[in-house]
């Protein structure tokens, strides 16, 4: 595909753009772009048109395009003197749609939505490189290559950052419980006490 860009066909980038729009949204305003997440994607989109001549053909598009993302939306929020404070970031990061699918049952839906409240305000709370690691690690649902090459960082950095940003949480949130995904390992999210009776526990 990036071949058929440098090779001058207009489409081939049109689809690259498609392709990736919706998790390139998503990290931007789980970043903090809140409602200027859309003009911080599409200077992302821009600035990665003007810099395929230094993409390695080796590596995989999306990780590079959200590291462009994460520099614009650091840059935005920085040039509005952080105006897009805790209300904002929980609103982009819960209005995002991030994992709830339309089919997914009303109560089920909900309970996400403000998990996902909860965990936004822990993670404003966190320093720069935590938050990041863990929005790209489990909000976005990226693998540990993924987000290692995403952020510039080799891997056993982004463990060990991933690591103290987890326990961090776990001071920040007492019932938060890294959640298992069978594609990305534990996702972090508050751990909803059970009932007495539920789940097979004694009542």
């Amino acid at each position: 595909m990036i071949a058929r860009v440098r090779a001058g066909e207009p489409e081939a980038y049109a689809e690259l753009v498609r392709a990736h729009t919706g998790i390139a949204l998503r990290a931007a305003a789980a970043l903090g772009a809140g409602p200027d997440a859309e003009d911080v994607v599409q200077q992302a989109f821009v600035k990665a048109y003007c810099s395929l001549g230094r993409f390695r053909d080796d590596l995989p598009f999306r990780p590079w395009l959200l590291s462009i993302v994460a520099n614009e939306t650091r840059n935005t929020v920085r040039a509005a003197a952080r105006r897009h404070r805790l209300a904002d970031r929980e609103a982009a990061l819960t209005e995002a749609d991030l994992v709830i699918p339309e089919s997914a049952d009303p109560a089920v839906a909900t309970l996400e939505t403000e998990r996902r409240a909860v965990l936004a305000a822990a993670l404003e709370k966190l320093s720069e490189e935590h938050r990041l690691v863990v929005t790209y690690r489990y909000l976005l649902e990226m693998d540990e290559r993924e987000t290692a090459q995403a952020l510039g960082w080799p891997r056993g950095t982004v463990k060990s950052r991933l690591n103290r940003a987890l326990r961090k949480l776990e001071r920040l949130l007492p019932d938060f419980r890294p959640r298992m995904s069978p594609d990305t390992g534990p996702h972090p999210g508050p751990r909803v006490p059970r009932q007495p009776g539920e789940g097979g526990e004694p009542a």
